[in-house]
């Protein structure tokens, strides 16, 4: 994937995230165990793709060929 299309998908997972977080301070009891694991599974995607976008950002090793 190209570094833009990372970035917007990291920018809904980011969306998401801050989604499920105001649901789940707004969840009564019983629904804060299924909104966790959904928060969980959806800042692990966000994690995974930030970690890409850095990865791309990163100028390649410097290889010296003689």
């Amino acid at each position: 994937m190209v570094i833009r299309a990372l970035a917007r998908e990291l920018y809904r997972a980011q969306q998401n995230v801050h989604k499920l977080q105001d649901r789940f301070d707004k969840a009564p009891l019983a629904e804060r165990d299924r909104l966790r694991q959904e928060l969980r599974s959806a800042q692990a995607e966000c994690d995974q793709l930030r970690r890409l976008v850095e990865a791309r950002k990163e100028p390649p090793p410097f290889r010296r060929t003689y």
